[in-house]
């Protein structure tokens, strides 16, 4: 079991106690985000830094422009 500790740059996401790492360029869904692994670092003998960069989320606001949907 490794001790595998998430970053987003340098914000903390998430730790797991894993049995296999990620490897670097997978694809990896972390609390309802999709990403993918930048890097990896060994810090200790089973504790991992993966750094993973997230896909950017577009805000829809089609429902708004939508004169049908407004409240009346």
């Amino acid at each position: 079991m490794f001790a595998v500790h998430f970053y987003e740059n340098k914000t903390y996401v998430l730790n797991q106690a894993l049995r296999n790492l990620p490897a670097v360029d997978e694809e990896i869904r972390i609390k309802g985000r999709n990403g993918k692994v930048v890097s990896v670092e060994a810090m200790e003998d089973n504790k991992y830094f993966v750094y993973v960069e997230f896909e950017k989320i577009v805000a829809k606001k089609a429902d708004a422009l939508d004169p049908k949907k407004r409240k009346r």
